[in-house]
């Protein structure tokens, strides 16, 4: 047997002493190859891709909304079916589920965006100095232009023609839009009475006397305006006058 000299033939072999290489000074461990989402970007920064990620899911969330309100527009609440909302968004129709459980969520989102926001911005808030008459002109040419002249005016019409059908979709409105609209309606009345300006008080216990003709406007642009065209801003200022007692305005 021959015995092999310990000085001469270092123990673990060729292999080990390629390994052994890239713990000496100066050399770069080789890293391995993990998944494409622990790779940073082009930047360098590591949280870019995912603020990508963030901005293309919230890009195909407005997408199927849109898609949503277009559905629901032309074929109603009943008939619309989510296989139509994914073909018009563009996407296919299990990702409609990673945003919405169902149709009535998907619904109930185009109520949130559409008219949520904008009540809060026609809500009129009073404030010192300020007229009632004022505030509520403002009230006039907000609605007028984010909802009557708009497509959140049909999302109104679908609650109107489908809620009650449907009550769930009926209370989520009333809950997220039409307890807001009336409470912030009748703080302005409130306003207007302790000003000296209003001097029917029983407004105050019935805004919805004050909301009606902003209803009418979005039911009257909806069945009837190829028929007979309504000025609904108008139409609203005239209101205004009778409410402030100013028959005589013009």
């Amino acid at each position: 047997m021959t015995m092999r000299d310990p000085k001469t033939a270092p123990r673990g072999g060729p292999a080990r002493q390629r390994r052994g290489a890239a713990t000496e000074p100066g050399a770069k461990p080789r890293r391995r190859k993990s998944g494409a989402a622990a790779e940073p970007d082009e930047s360098g920064e590591g949280g870019q891709p995912s603020s990508r990620r963030a901005a293309k899911s919230a890009e195909r969330r407005a997408a199927i909304v849109a898609a949503g309100l277009q559905e629901f527009v032309a074929r109603g609440y009943t008939a619309t079916r989510l296989d139509d909302v994914a073909r018009r968004a563009g996407v296919a129709k299990g990702t409609i589920y990673l945003y919405f459980k169902d149709k009535e969520a998907l619904f109930q989102e185009l109520i949130r965006s559409a008219l949520v926001p904008v009540v809060s911005r026609i809500a009129p808030q009073s404030g010192e100095g300020q007229s009632a008459r004022a505030l509520f002109e403002q009230f006039v040419q907000t609605f007028v232009r984010e909802i009557v002249e708009t497509e959140r005016a049909d999302v109104l019409r679908l609650v109107l023609a489908e809620g009650a059908r449907f009550p769930a979709l009926a209370e989520f409105h009333y809950r997220e839009v039409v307890l807001r609209g009336l409470g912030a309606i009748e703080q302005l009345i409130r306003y207007g009475i302790a000003r000296g300006e209003i001097h029917h008080t029983v407004l105050a216990k019935f805004p919805q006397l004050v909301a009606a003709p902003a209803l009418m406007a979005v039911i009257w642009q909806g069945l009837f305006s190829k028929h007979a065209p309504l000025d609904a801003a108008e139409m609203l200022r005239a209101h205004l006058d009778i409410i402030f007692d100013q028959r005589g305005a013009t």
